[in-house]
């Protein structure tokens, strides 16, 4: 097992990529782990109940729940009185030429800019992110060029960075970047990534105290493709299945 002795900081959401994005880490030998979720004003606040959870079993050294307020911008169907999209992902005019309404303005360079905050504080030169390039509703923070543009940022703009010496610089890790979502799920079973204790369904239903995913936002869709794509038993509690 790689041993890189190093401590990194792991943006989670409780969802499936950012938990295979943590193991990851982990599996490289990264340590101390950092977690570091945020309570934005989505209204699929249940993520944060399983970011929690995953954070305790996989034993970080510290879980940070930010609260920040992207509902005063609005704009997105997370964060705004605004319809989540259903049953559109892999439709030929589900996305046509613009971006998704689940997208939530400046979200990830936000984040990332809370992670770099705390990376400076801890000394930590190492962050992770579980963003995709391939099965994803498209969303323009999700990219490599934006993952490259902003470490380059991040590496002119702290104190840290600018007095690191040579092979010290600030690197942002994206592992999940180039796979499709069953590859990301194999590759989380081969780590023993237990999927039930995650979430990402957009538009949860509540039903008998049991959180239930809708089964029909991109993230459910996107969800199930790759589990069956997989071959691996999806564990996720839809609502259309518990009647």
């Amino acid at each position: 097992m790689p041993t890189n002795a190093r401590p990194a900081i792991v943006l989670t959401s409780g969802g499936l990529d950012s938990t295979t994005c943590l193991a990851v880490a982990k599996a490289e030998g990264f340590a101390p782990l950092y977690s570091m979720t945020f309570d934005y004003g989505q209204r699929h606040r249940h993520e944060l109940e399983a970011a929690a959870r995953i954070a305790a079993a996989f034993g970080v050294a510290e879980h940070r729940v930010i609260t920040i307020d992207l509902r005063q911008f609005g704009k997105s169907a997370l964060t705004a009185d605004i319809d989540v999209p259903k049953d559109q992902i892999g439709s030929a005019e589900a996305h046509e030429g613009e971006i998704p309404i689940t997208y939530v303005p400046a979200r990830n360079t936000i984040f990332l800019s809370y992670a770099l905050a705390w990376a400076e504080v801890l000394d930590v030169r190492d962050v992770f992110i579980g963003v995709n390039a391939v099965d994803y509703s498209g969303y323009p923070d999700c990219r490599p060029a934006f993952i490259e543009a902003f470490e380059t940022m991040a590496n002119l703009a702290t104190r840290m960075t600018v007095n690191a010496s040579a092979g010290q610089s600030f690197r942002i890790h994206a592992p999940l970047i180039h796979l499709t979502k069953a590859q990301i799920i194999q590759r989380g079973v081969g780590l023993g990534v237990d999927y039930g204790m995650t979430h990402s369904c957009y538009d949860p239903v509540v039903r008998g105290g049991q959180v239930l995913a809708c089964g029909h936002c991109d993230s459910c869709l996107l969800r199930k493709k790759g589990f069956a794509e997989a071959g691996v038993p999806d564990p996720t509690p839809y609502a259309e299945s518990a009647g």
